[in-house]
């Protein structure tokens, strides 16, 4: 929980340093994250008293919800930047996608550890559950949280006890897909795809984000140039630094030392996580953490691989990091309910 501590307040400190500048926001987009920071702690507390095991037992409602909210975004939530994902209720603004992410960890536990994917049947009765969820993001279009749904869904699957040919056999369908999956996909999808390979394509257009992101990487060098000191987002040239290239603004700032440190801290996390799974006696448990796990693994693989040009961006946030009380009040959900397995797992192993 500390390292978790650690990682809120260098989101904040960043988010502060972002906004700063010639933007002038500085102080109102580190005040807002601060207030999804306490609410996401109090939605901690909440569900760790309650437990894991009821919320396993409301899955399938839960389940249900979630994707009555995702038909709903397709039809009421507002285009920005070619995707419809948020929902306002009053004076807030939710993105439903960040929190199916926990119903659909939730249900894929309690399916599969019911019906074990040891053949075929059962296999596909885990497919069938996740992919409703998948399609709906994908129509959004939400590329990146399709992704992270795609990971849960394998992962879980996995740790339940799926063959590797069947996993494997997933893996081939889904290459071969690819090509019909490129004709499906909005131009400016495409564009990511593209650009991510080349860059220089189009740098004054599609890759002016990658470029200017991989400078900020870059600049910070070794020591970095000290919190406030970067130019690249200081000078506005950084898009979206306060979101999407989080992690660029923290390299330019921290540098080497810093950014190392940053993943020592993703890595304690995972393992951590990890290993309270492997200490639970129930399955669900050990679906659960794995799906949390993967979860916030391929979102911290994919924040930082593609402000470094290593992975296409696709505008997943960085966890704790990023802008956005979604992604931090639903990321705090989960590992609630992880703490929870760790609480039922000390007192089992007390008696």
């Amino acid at each position: 929980m500390g390292g978790v501590l650690v990682l809120a307040a260098a989101g904040i400190a960043c988010i502060y340093s972002a906004g700063s500048g010639t933007a002038g926001q500085g102080w109102v987009y580190a005040l807002r994250q601060t207030t999804w920071c306490a609410l996401a702690g109090l939605a901690y507390a909440v569900v760790v008293s309650v437990g894991y095991q009821r919320f396993l037992d409301a899955a399938y409602p839960l389940y249900c919800a979630a994707l009555v909210l995702l038909c709903l975004t397709m039809f009421a939530s507002p285009e920005v930047k070619g995707a419809q994902r948020m929902i306002s209720l009053g004076f807030i603004r939710v993105q439903p996608s960040e929190f199916a992410k926990i119903s659909l960890v939730l249900v894929l536990s309690k399916v599969l550890s019911r019906y074990p994917p040891t053949s075929m049947r059962p296999f596909l009765i885990g497919l069938t559950v996740g992919a409703p969820a998948v399609l709906m993001v994908l129509v959004q279009p939400d590329l990146g949280s399709a992704l992270v749904y795609v990971v849960i869904i394998a992962a879980c699957l996995f740790v339940a006890g799926t063959p590797m040919k069947y996993l494997l056999t997933l893996f081939g369908a889904g290459v071969a897909s690819l090509p019909s999956a490129w004709a499906c996909l909005r131009e400016y999808q495409k564009m990511r795809l593209l650009i991510f390979l080349d860059p220089t394509r189009d740098p004054l257009g599609a890759g002016y984000n990658v470029i200017q992101s991989r400078i900020a990487v870059g600049s910070g060098s070794f020591w970095g140039k000290g919190f406030l000191g970067g130019l690249q987002s200081k000078l506005r040239f950084l898009p979206e630094p306060h979101t999407d290239f989080i992690f660029s603004v923290y390299a330019e700032e921290f540098g080497f030392i810093g950014s190392a440190t940053l993943l020592l801290l993703f890595c304690l996390l995972f393992s951590r996580v990890a290993a309270i799974g492997l200490r639970s006696r129930d399955i669900r448990a050990k679906i659960l953490t794995a799906g949390v796990t993967a979860w916030i693994w391929f979102q911290a693989f994919e924040g930082i691989g593609m402000s470094m040009g290593l992975m296409p961006v696709t505008g997943v946030p960085l966890p704790f990091l990023s802008y956005g009380g979604s992604s931090i009040i639903s990321i705090t959900i989960a590992l609630a309910l992880v703490g929870g397995v760790r609480a039922d797992s000390a007192n089992k192993y007390k008696t």
